[in-house]
């Protein structure tokens, strides 16, 4: 098949979905000239498929630096909302008045506890929380049931509406002039005369840059450029119900109530492979433990329930990796597309651009995962 040939790039970023259109949106920001490669509607898709959650507490409590990386991300997140406002006129939604994880018993309470004390330990006390017992809950939230032992409170938790930060981030990067491909995979990456050439089904691209960013698929597109990314599913099952009145204050782990009044239920996580189909038994286990903390939500009618996979590292923590062998190509994986995305349009874009390597940054090398290198640097 001939491919039509075209090289006006800077930089090429295989994946449209929040992480990549966060970066391709800091790399067009610095003047880079950006294609972006989307696979189609029905791929794995966890940016249309996640909680919305801005989220710290509990983040990185067995690794410092990805508990200073979350709590970095959550401060930067208010100007990072206010920006793509001001620039397309879109509200991401974001609503960053701290957040709940729920205990019902004190086995959960204790590892909670003793969860956020590491974090805070992490971050030399700059993380803050509170462990809420259940009075103290229901002065608050007075739906909050008895049954419910307390909860762990932190003020810079939030949430914003995904979709809408989709639809921000792709107007921005239409903006400022980037070309966005949809359900045109990538089929083989091949360094080219110190780039990179990118074949599609149709066409031929090359540029001085390629950023992979594409969820699942990472793993199998960084092999082209001798890049090994761990990355596998975890399967969640969300909730949604009908409008109710506005009665949560805040996000929660286990619930989120949206700006339109209907009420996200999720938190489940399971080893399920490629599947992404809903199943019963955690839709049931779901809606029962929403209403363990919330009794009157038993009255609530669900309208709809849906799956969608995490991208998860074998860590859990994310990964920033540049090919040794083939430097300017670059692979992003990551869980946690919401919560980092203003880190990902600032620091590790500029990181990939190469005009500022902010020095965390290097801790979520996937280096980490090589056995004999680790044993080396312990030595």
């Amino acid at each position: 098949m001939n491919r039509q040939f075209i090289n006006d790039y800077d930089s090429l970023i295989v994946g449209g979905g929040l992480v990549g259109a966060a970066i391709a949106t800091g790399l067009a920001g610095s003047g880079r000239r950006v294609a972006i490669f989307d696979g189609g509607d029905r791929d794995f898709r966890a940016s249309r498929g996640n909680f919305g959650l801005v989220w710290v507490q509990g983040k990185g409590a067995d690794y410092a630096p990805y508990a200073r990386w979350s709590g970095i991300a959550a401060r930067a997140w208010p100007a990072f909302a206010q920006s793509l406002l001001e620039a397309t006129r879109v509200d991401v939604g974001l609503q960053q008045t701290g957040g709940l994880d729920f205990c019902l018993d004190e086995t959960e309470w204790d590892a909670r506890d003793s969860e956020m004390r590491r974090v805070q330990a992490h971050t030399d006390g700059e993380f803050e929380f509170q462990m809420l017992d259940n009075a103290e809950l229901r002065e608050w939230i007075p739906q909050v049931s008895e049954r419910v032992l307390g909860a762990c409170f932190s003020p810079r938790d939030g949430h914003v509406n995904p979709l809408y930060l989709l639809r921000a981030l792709h107007q921005r990067l239409c903006d400022l002039g980037a070309d966005y491909f949809p359900s045109r995979p990538v089929l083989s990456t091949t360094p080219d005369g110190g780039g990179f050439r990118v074949d599609t089904a149709t066409d031929r691209y090359t540029a001085g840059q390629v950023v992979f960013c594409a969820g699942l698929a990472n793993q199998r597109l960084a092999r082209d450029v001798e890049m090994d990314i761990p990355v596998r599913p975890l399967r969640g099952q969300l909730l949604i119900t009908e409008r109710v009145p506005s009665f949560l204050p805040c996000a929660s782990v286990q619930v989120r109530q949206t700006r339109e009044g209907t009420l996200q239920i999720g938190d489940s996580h399971e080893d399920a492979g490629f599947d992404e189909s809903t199943t019963l038994d955690v839709i049931t286990q779901l809606a029962a433990r929403a209403v363990r903390i919330f009794p009157h939500l038993e009255a609530v009618r669900l309208q709809r329930a849906w799956g969608a996979l995490r991208v998860m590292t074998p860590d859990g923590l994310p990964v920033y990796q540049q090919s040794s062998r083939y430097p300017g190509a670059f692979a992003v994986s990551c869980h946690s597309g919401v919560t980092l995305a203003a880190l990902h349009a600032g620091a590790v874009a500029e990181w990939i651009d190469g005009s500022r390597m902010h020095p965390l940054i290097a801790d979520f090398s996937a280096t980490r995962f090589d056995v004999s290198a680790t044993r080396q640097r312990r030595a």
